[in-house]
């Protein structure tokens, strides 16, 4: 499979809701990364996935209530880089968690994470990112062997190490996110992270006191009886990746499975959801 992408630029008018709704059926799609722009989103997707009607079905582009328009472009591989540069900008939680790029000043943040975004970190997720390194922020995990399941760029992972978590697993089916995920855990001096490549498959015969998982709700859904499998009793895992009114589908999953719920955050319309075995 190629590395070659195709760039949708959508101009959204209005800009939000609008530019939230797009990216929730884009990503239904075979669209895998988003960056915000001044008028609207960026969405990028795989020239090998991509087909001549990728955008049928896609309701928001028939709603009177916006004016959708856009462009498309075919970006290689070795242009990547300097589209990141332009878009990706550092995430600052609470002062006490700074995500940023090599490009961006350091900060005096008590957890100072430097990641090289490449193709595997979405505007789209901000939010998020924000909500699970709360959580985090605020848990002591110290000792915890954790999982990182579709971990992006490892953030969670590597936030996670820096507050004691360890062994951590970090899992993604996405090849890009596989590899960003193990330079950026060494470019953060990880010594008790390892990344796979791959699915929920990969846990048959696992387990973990902590489990992050920020997907999205389809696969979330459909993979819950593997997380609760191998999460230990007394377990926690932390859910995003999804929206407020997705809230009845997974809860409605975690307490049939046994869960408990504990805490929710909410940034926007995204929202997080903290359980506990």
């Amino acid at each position: 499979m190629s590395n070659i992408y195709l760039g949708y630029h959508f101009t959204i008018e209005p800009k939000e809701p609008g530019s939230e709704i797009l990216i929730a059926e884009l990503g239904e799609k075979a669209f895998e990364t988003f960056t915000e722009t001044e008028t609207g989103i960026s969405a990028y997707v795989k020239k090998d996935l991509w087909d001549e009607n990728i955008l049928d079905d896609i309701y928001i582009l028939e709603s009177e209530e916006f004016k959708i328009e856009y462009t498309v472009e075919e970006i290689d591989q070795v242009n990547w880089n300097e589209e990141w540069e332009k878009n990706f900008e550092a995430i600052d939680v609470d002062g006490k968690c700074h995500v940023r790029a090599p490009f961006h000043p350091k900060t005096d943040a008590e957890f100072d994470i430097v990641i090289e975004p490449k193709m595997s970190f979405g505007t789209g997720h901000h939010e998020t990112t924000h909500m699970m390194i709360q959580h985090l922020l605020e848990m002591d995990v110290k000792g915890l062997k954790t999982l990182d399941m579709g971990c992006g760029t490892a953030i969670l992972a590597i936030l996670a190490e820096m507050k004691g978590a360890e062994p951590i697993d970090a899992i993604d089916i996405d090849n890009w996110c596989y590899l960003n995920s193990i330079e950026n855990a060494e470019r953060n001096n990880c010594k008790h992270i390892t990344v796979y490549e791959g699915d929920a498959a990969l846990l048959a015969g696992k387990s973990y006191d902590l489990i992050i998982a920020n997907i999205n709700r389809n696969i979330l859904l459909n993979d819950m009886q593997h997380y609760v499998d191998c999460l230990n009793k007394g377990g926690i895992i932390l859910f995003s990746g999804f929206y407020e009114e997705d809230i009845p589908f997974i809860d409605a999953s975690c307490t049939e499975k046994g869960l408990t719920y504990v805490k929710k955050f909410q940034r926007n319309n995204w929202v997080s959801l903290k359980y506990v075995n």
